[in-house]
């Protein structure tokens, strides 16, 4: 167009600036503003042939927008543009013009069902993914421990259920509402790997869904997005949020019980996760979630009577270990002293969960108000005592003596003799009968800790051998120069 200006104008030897503009169907001012440029401005701008546009900011929404119903029309993109970002300031038109070039580049006819990551939109994700980590000391015995972790994209806020058997598709949807409930709301999406407890098959990116967890999510309002098989980079925050409970939160920790596991969890989420600075967004999450995400969830509230009970209120427990519950207060195990759980009332009880939703206890509902429902066995220790502990280690151990053995044990560590017997009784039962021989250069030593213990029944015999092949070799040196006197070998047994 300049070009054709500058020639038609040919240096005011050609047409007039009226006659241009009616030649090319262009204004005057127009006109006048070309032919004023001098030629390196003019070479400038034809080089420049992208721009900034002020909608770019919200391309990849509206790719995932776009992707996922590809058939939305312009008027509606631009209800959900303005819905989700209700400070845009652009027009209609630039808007319209704006999803024609998108529809034109972005490949939408074969659907995917997992897209670009929206981290710029509060509420629309959360990542979710599973890990194990088989090294975690709960009472003394090494115990595989099975969690789920749950990322929300946009302030990174995370969220940890965990549980001592392998999780299954009702677990699994116990934890979402576990989470859902933790940040108070439900995102948009969930994005996951292929695990069975979502995609049941796969073929050709089509998928096959796990009808139970379909149904809960379709009533929970959150959409499913599934990766492509050997594609972790698609949920790259939760894979890194994985490792970072594996070695930051459950790594080198050593639980008492699986409630003060959960209870640890929770601190560990509250005070650590959630409030270190973030390297990529460079806040806390707690802060950037309570600031921009937590007005931007979704609501979520499941009926318990629409969902096989898997919903509930949290509590507190006291330091007498009472919960109230509509006007009336019960009781719980008293490992669950001041720590958080779940409560639900469903046929005439009130059910209470830990944070796997497993069930700790249960009473009938009261009726009336102000009365403190007990349970006596909540306040009896119904651990196994000291003294069935040593009974048991006996018995495995007999017809060797155990006194020297636990009085040792009891010396070197007082204040965990309890779970130092506990863990004597495990290895023990794994290694077998111990003989006395062995037993008693065990006990030779000034302490002992149940795994020296073990690392003694291990490597004892060799070391008992060695001694004695050494002994051997002692005295033959020591009285052969005596053979010759007899005439006849010594020989030693």
């Amino acid at each position: 167009m300049i070009h054709k200006i500058k020639a038609l104008y040919d240096e005011g030897r050609g047409l007039s600036i009226r006659g241009i503009a009616g030649e090319l169907g262009v204004s005057r001012n127009t006109i006048r503003k070309y032919l004023a440029l001098p030629v390196e401005e003019i070479s400038t701008a034809q080089g420049q042939t992208t721009r900034c546009k002020k909608l770019d900011g919200y391309k990849t929404y509206l790719i995932s927008l776009l992707q996922t119903y590809p058939n939305l029309s312009a008027v509606k993109v631009e209800r959900k543009l303005r819905a989700q970002f209700p400070d845009l300031v652009c027009s209609k038109r630039s808007l319209r013009r704006f999803v024609h070039e998108l529809k034109e580049q972005v490949c939408v006819r074969q659907p995917r069902y997992y897209q670009p990551i929206v981290d710029m939109v509060p509420g629309h994700q959360c990542q979710v993914d599973m890990g194990e980590l088989r090294t975690v000391r709960i009472g003394g015995v090494e115990t595989t421990v099975y969690f789920s972790v749950f990322v929300l994209s946009y302030s990174r806020l995370m969220y940890v259920v965990a549980s001592l058997v392998p999780v299954d598709t009702e677990i699994f949807i116990r934890m979402h509402d576990a989470a859902f409930r933790y940040f108070g709301g439900c995102p948009k999406e969930c994005v996951y790997d292929q695990t069975k407890l979502v995609v049941i098959r796969e073929e050709y990116r089509e998928l096959q869904l796990n009808r139970r967890f379909a149904e809960y999510a379709a009533y929970a309002r959150f959409n499913i997005r599934v990766c492509e098989g050997y594609d972790p980079e698609s949920k790259g925050k939760v894979e890194a949020g994985v490792k970072y409970v594996k070695h930051d939160g459950l790594y080198g920790e050593d639980f008492p019980t699986i409630g003060d596991l959960h209870g640890d969890l929770a601190k560990w989420l509250d005070e650590v996760a959630n409030q270190r600075q973030h390297g990529v967004t460079g806040e806390a999450p707690r802060v950037r979630f309570d600031r921009d995400e937590a007005k931007a969830l979704q609501s979520y509230c499941v009926p318990i009577d629409q969902s096989d009970g898997h919903g509930g209120v949290t509590r507190q427990v006291d330091r007498t270990g009472l919960i109230s519950w509509k006007g009336n207060q019960y009781s719980v195990p008293m490992a669950y002293q001041r720590q958080t759980v779940l409560v639900r009332e469903t046929s005439g009880y009130v059910v209470v969960l830990d944070r796997a939703m497993e069930e700790i206890t249960r009473h009938e509902v009261y009726a009336g108000k102000g009365a403190i429902l007990k349970n006596g066995d909540h306040y009896r220790n119904k651990e196994i005592t000291i003294t069935k502990l040593e009974k048991d280690i006996d018995d495995v151990i007999r017809p060797v003596p155990t006194a020297s053995l636990l009085s040792l044990i009891k010396e070197t560590s007082p204040e965990i003799y309890k779970d130092q017997l506990v863990g004597l009784l495990q290895i023990l039962h794994r290694h077998g009968p111990v003989s006395a021989e062995l037993m008693a250069w065990i006990c030779d030593r000034p302490s002992l800790t149940a795994t020296q213990f073990r690392t003694f029944l291990e490597v004892g015999p060799e070391l008992m051998a060695r001694r004695a092949r050494n002994d051997v070799v002692t005295r033959t040196g020591d009285l052969s120069r005596y053979a010759g006197v007899v005439g006849v070998p010594h020989v030693f047994h």
